[in-house]
């Protein structure tokens, strides 16, 4: 029997803040990990060639508070990195987001929103913002690509996560305060992260559910159909497939690190991705040549493999009748961007973690390990 007064699933973002959380304030917490490494998507590794790549896509981190600022910066330097993003439409390069001098360019200087009142999916919402000419070049196709469904049958939330720039700023996120990566890599901050905590990774908790007990409370970050032995159905998700490509006689092959490829004619890449641009300088200059990789949209079957929750009516049905049954289940939280269904970016992982984390410890008393226990606890642990 494993067992601790707080069990972890799961050690990605929200997992492992939640661990260090409970640690610090002096809980007695195991973290059961699947994959190999600790971190989640939160990862990254070496090329040969000295070229550090995100392996589940680019992680730009940003925030403008200072308390997750403060909590990202205890484990690791940062340096800072602020994103700048280009769009191929029709042979040529340009920004994203939009700026309104591009739409002034190709659709007037009283260019209008083409649809007013409430959206109802993305076309309609994408609408509201921007001309259509603007519409099909940079966002609709993008979006069919990466969810392989109509923009009309796509929820109307996915335009919160873009803008119309009212400037030609060409960084991503400007108005974040503090922004940038590790300097040494997102797997060794997610390792510091979890720091002397207790670990056992290549271990599926579902697989061995009862050899677990979990005293006080069980956190599960995995997902909420898969806790459930998907016995409602699937929920849909969206991964990417990657292929990289080493130029070995290139010192860079493109402007910047991202490049969207929003159009179909373009290919079935929807980025590509150059990682040596999001290496530190003094890095970049003892690396021989650069790596492109190509991200290409799928539906994956291996829940390992699950990147964005699918946005559309019928699936945030489903989550919500889950949702519904993980409320009930006493001292056992669901949450993280697969226990919750919903899509984080890293700073706000963090903070829901963090409000996860306070309520766990204003709902259970303080115990510690016995030295018999932490004895026995150091049997198959790995860090």
């Amino acid at each position: 029997m494993i067992q601790a007064d707080y069990v972890i699933v799961g050690s990605g973002l929200t997992g492992a803040v939640i661990a260090r959380l409970l640690a610090d304030a002096g809980r007695d917490v195991l973290v059961l990990e699947r994959r190999s490494h600790v971190g989640g998507n939160v990862h990254d590794h070496l090329h040969p060639s000295g070229v550090r790549i995100h392996t589940y896509g680019p992680h730009y981190f940003r925030t403008s508070s200072d308390r997750i600022w403060e909590f990202a910066t205890r484990f690791a330097e940062f340096y800072r990195y602020e994103a700048r993003v280009l769009t191929q439409v029709d042979g040529k390069l340009e920004h994203w987001p939009v700026t309104d001098s591009y739409i002034r360019s190709v659709a007037g200087p009283k260019w209008k929103p083409e649809f007013t009142g409430k959206p109802t999916n993305l076309e309609e919402a994408a609408l509201a913002l921007m001309p259509r000419i603007v519409y099909e070049k940079f966002v609709k196709e993008y979006n069919e690509k990466q969810w392989g469904k109509p923009a009309r049958a796509l929820s109307a939330d996915l335009c919160k996560r873009f803008d119309i720039r009212t400037t030609d700023d060409p960084r991503l996120k400007p108005d974040s305060r503090y922004q940038g990566i590790p300097t040494h890599g997102y797997a060794n901050w997610m390792s510091a992260m979890l720091q002397g905590i207790s670990v056992i990774r290549n271990y599926d908790y579902l697989l061995h559910r009862k050899e677990v007990h979990a005293r006080s409370w069980l956190i599960y970050t995995g997902p909420i159909d898969e806790f459930f032995s998907f016995d409602m159905g699937r929920l849909a998700y969206r991964g990417q497939q990657r292929y990289h490509n080493y130029y070995p006689d290139r010192g860079f092959v493109q402007a910047v690190g991202q490049v969207n490829n929003p159009q179909h004619a373009g290919g079935p890449h929807i980025r590509t991705l150059e990682w040596k641009h999001m290496m530190p300088p003094q890095s970049r200059s003892t690396v021989r040549g650069t790596v492109l990789t190509r991200e290409v949209p799928c539906t994956p079957i291996d829940p390992g493999a699950y990147e964005y929750p699918f946005p559309d009516n019928f699936n945030q049905q489903l989550y919500s009748a889950y949702r519904a049954r993980a409320d009930w289940l006493e001292r056992v939280l669901i949450c993280g961007r697969l226990g919750e269904y919903r899509y984080y970016d890293m700073d706000q992982a963090i903070a829901r973690a963090m409000a996860l984390a306070a309520r766990l410890l204003k709902a259970s008393p303080k115990r510690t390990r016995t030295p018999e226990q932490l004895q026995a606890l150091k049997i198959s642990m790995t860090f």
